[in-house]
This record gives structure tokens, C-alpha cells and sequence, in this order.
């Protein structure tokens, strides 16, 4: 586990949910992953890309939002991506049981090409097939 935030590192979650400051990101809700099983944590990132890449990915009609976000609790390196694709966690993905407190919204950034963002929902719907499911034991 790694301890609460570290000061002056910002976080981001992205989502297709409107969020207010203060308001808390819990765990609970549907993955947007796999068979769409109850999450039993939530996730955040120190890198803008992997939160536009959460936002884009987001299940839901409703526009991509990305918040800068605070863990209130431990979190701990995210195992569906850590050594699993990107040893030694260059994405900065993390998981908690804890929820994240949103600070505010970045509104200024720039989404993937159309054709990356195929080819990432491909790449989903293989490992779907395959019945690779998000890690969360």
C-alpha cells in the first residue's frame, strides 16, 4: 500500500458522471469493463492521458469529464495494468477501497483520434471475449 497522497502530486479520475467539488468518487458502481461486475475499487491516475483514456472509455451517453482528485485513504498500484502491461506502473495507475475527494475538472484537454479510440475498444472487446476480467481480488 502506498500512503495517502504525497503534497503537490495531483491525481485525476476520469468518468461520463458530472461531479462537483467536494463531491466523493466511491467504489460500488459497475466497472465499464468486462461483464460490467460491481467495482470493489476505484481508480485514479497521475497522468492526464490514462484519465482521458478513463473518460473515453466511460460507459454512458453523457460528455467525457476529468477531475483532479485527492485520495482519502490508501491506494495502492493498479494490477490490471502494473506489471501486467506496463511494468513498473509508468501510467501512475492506482486503486483504493477509499473514496477520492474531486478538487475541480480540467476543461481543457484533448481527447484521442477517432482511430486510437477504435482500436482501444477492439483491443476491450478481444479480452472480453476471451473472458479476461478486471483484477480485483
Amino acid at each position: 500500500m502506498i500512503e495517502p497522497q504525497l503534497p503537490g502530486r495531483s491525481f485525476f479520475h476520469g468518468t461520463k458522471v458530472d461531479l462537483k467539488p467536494e463531491d466523493l468518487i466511491r467504489p460500488g458502481y459497475n466497472s465499464n469493463y468486462g461483464k460490467r461486475k460491481k467495482a470493489a475499487y476505484i481508480y485514479l491516475t497521475g497522468t492526464l492521458n490514462a484519465a482521458i483514456w478513463g473518460a473515453e472509455l466511460a460507459l454512458g451517453e453523457s460528455p467525457a469529464r476529468i477531475y483532479v482528485v485527492e485520495a482519502t485513504g490508501p491506494f495502492e498500484d493498479d494490477p490490471n495494468l502494473t506489471d501486467k502491461k506496463y511494468p513498473g506502473n509508468p501510467t501512475l495507475s492506482y486503486r483504493s477501497k477509499d473514496p477520492l475527494r474531486v478538487i475541480g475538472e480540467v476543461l481543457n484537454w484533448q481527447g484521442h483520434s477517432a482511430e486510437e479510440l477504435k482500436a482501444m475498444k477492439d483491443g476491450l472487446e478481444r479480452l472480453k471475449n476471451l473472458g479476461v476480467e478486471a483484477i480485483e481480488d
